[in-house]
């Protein structure tokens, strides 16, 4: 879908120009894409207090970025119905898109498919051809997925168990690690998977969709990396991971190969990829990576009312607020990223004498979806990283000195690496918070180590950058900085 606009812009930056109300601090938040701050003030609020139509439409956005659909579906249908004289075009589009997501989250496709069937009769005559058919593939998608009973999940047992390795790969000097997941299965043969929190959406190659007889659908998607490629959505009609076995899985069909020969040797580590959208229909899960097993519960755990310090992204990777070197900043949390992580360029900009003092000069080229990309970037020491409770500190972070088209909507991306510091990581996504476990630094973590601070000033997206994207499901770029698939050449 084309970049579009919200007519409520006007409104809401107006209300910056004044004295710290509920009204500007709840359009603060919304600029800055900030949800998790977002949900405090609307919940800390009186909602008379609140301006009726920034009431419904944070209501909607809330638990459409916190995974809440029982909050988002009934607010968007308000917002559609009692507030269309606040929405432009565009913000009507996106309303009833991020809709169509949610009630495609609970099962209800055939709605999701009416409800942007209905939008578009109503605004086809203004659009142009580009927004016709970005909408024409959001009903395909929908209308096809109906036919099926998308993540028909089954326990054997009361507690789901999945192992996994931790497996190297790519250049051997680089030690970079993927999460592979034992004892899988797809259509009832054997299948190699690799665990990519990073990933938006399951990823399968074409030549694997043939050889696992998957069943196409009539429906097209793209995913983004460092270019754009589409593909065609299938469904696993049995699919088995651990002692669990999930029916009606969707996958992106996607051709993986590169016109870049040393890139495509390490392109099979990503031919099969289950990503954050598996994550919410399994609905709470823990890491465990001294005991190499994912555990989920096979009864769902309520809502408990805690507070959230998770929420997604524009392009529906997982993120949340954590602290690098005592600073606080959104991090991505990528299982995919086969080094400890990277700091988007935004951070060298603002911090440029720190990392000229501290860093040593590097280049990384990267191999995603489309293409292939040379970054000239610096190799930080000693970083103290903080998620979920818990801190550990890492030998080094790649600092980009530029954007990184993989990762272009959040300050870090903290890779597996990183991750695996922790004892154990546990993904809740009904209350979508994120908790860390301590454990004893790896060996290839010094336990002496003195980190420096620094001054760091965040910069974040403005609201429009979020509003035209929130509502694109795409993977993010499947194949990240440092992993096999991205290797340093």
């Amino acid at each position: 879908m084309r970049k579009i606009t919200f007519s409520v812009i006007a409104s809401i930056l107006s209300f910056a120009c004044f004295a710290q109300t509920i009204d500007s601090r709840i359009a603060n938040a919304i600029n800055s894409g900030d949800w998790i701050a977002l949900d405090s003030i609307y919940n800390a609020a009186p909602k008379d207090s609140i301006m009726p139509f920034l009431e419904v439409y944070s209501r909607a956005l809330i638990g459409n970025r916190l995974n809440r659909p029982d909050v988002s579906i009934p607010a968007f249908g308000e917002l559609l119905n009692n507030h269309s004289v606040n929405l432009d075009l565009g913000n009507l589009l996106n309303s009833s898109v991020m809709l169509s997501m949610d009630l495609s989250k609970v099962g209800e496709n055939d709605k999701a498919a009416e409800v942007v069937t209905s939008v578009l009769d109503a605004t086809k005559q203004y659009l142009d051809s580009a927004a016709i058919a970005d909408m024409h593939r959001y009903i395909n998608r929908y209308t096809a997925l109906s036919a099926y009973n998308p993540y028909d999940i089954s326990f054997t047992d009361p507690q789901g168990c999945i192992p996994f390795k931790i497996v190297p790969v790519g250049n051997l000097e680089k030690e970079t690690f993927l999460m592979q997941l034992d004892g899988s299965s797809i259509n009832g043969k054997s299948a190699t998977i690799t665990f990519d929190t990073g990933a938006g959406i399951n990823i399968i190659s074409d030549s694997l969709a043939s050889y696992y007889d998957l069943i196409p659908i009539n429906a097209g998607h793209s995913v983004s990396g460092i270019g754009r490629r589409n593909g065609q959505l299938a469904i696993a009609k049995e699919f088995k991971i651990g002692n669990i076995t999930i029916r009606d899985v969707p996958f992106l069909i996607v051709n993986l190969t590169l016109d870049n020969e040393e890139a495509n040797q390490y392109i099979d580590c990503f031919s099969i990829v289950l990503g954050s959208d598996l994550m919410l229909h399994l609905n709470d899960l823990t890491i465990d990576f001294t005991k190499r097993q994912i555990t989920v519960p096979s009864i769902a755990p309520i809502r408990s009312g805690d507070t959230p310090n998770m929420y997604f992204s524009p392009q529906m990777n997982l993120i949340t607020t954590g602290e690098i070197n005592n600073k606080q900043m959104q991090i991505c949390i990528d299982t995919g990223d086969a080094s400890f992580g990277s700091l988007n360029g935004d951070f060298f900009n603002d911090n440029k004498d720190y990392v000229l003092a501290n860093a040593q000069p590097d280049t990384v080229r990267m191999a995603g979806i489309g293409g292939v990309k040379i970054l000239e970037c610096y190799r930080l020491p000693d970083v103290q990283v903080g998620i979920g409770g818990n801190e550990v500190v890492i030998p080094h972070i790649t600092v980009n000195t530029e954007l990184n088209p993989l990762a272009s909507d959040y300050e870090c991306n903290l890779g597996l690496k990183s991750i695996m510091q922790f004892g154990k990581i546990r993904f809740n996504m009904v209350d979508f918070t994120i908790t860390t476990y301590p454990t004893k630094l790896s060996s290839i973590v010094s336990s002496n180590l003195c980190t420096p601070t620094f001054r760091f000033t965040p910069v974040r997206p403005s609201f429009l950058e979020y509003a035209w994207i929130v509502t694109m499901s795409i993977a993010n770029g499947l194949l990240n900085v440092n992993a096999p698939s991205t290797p340093d050449l």
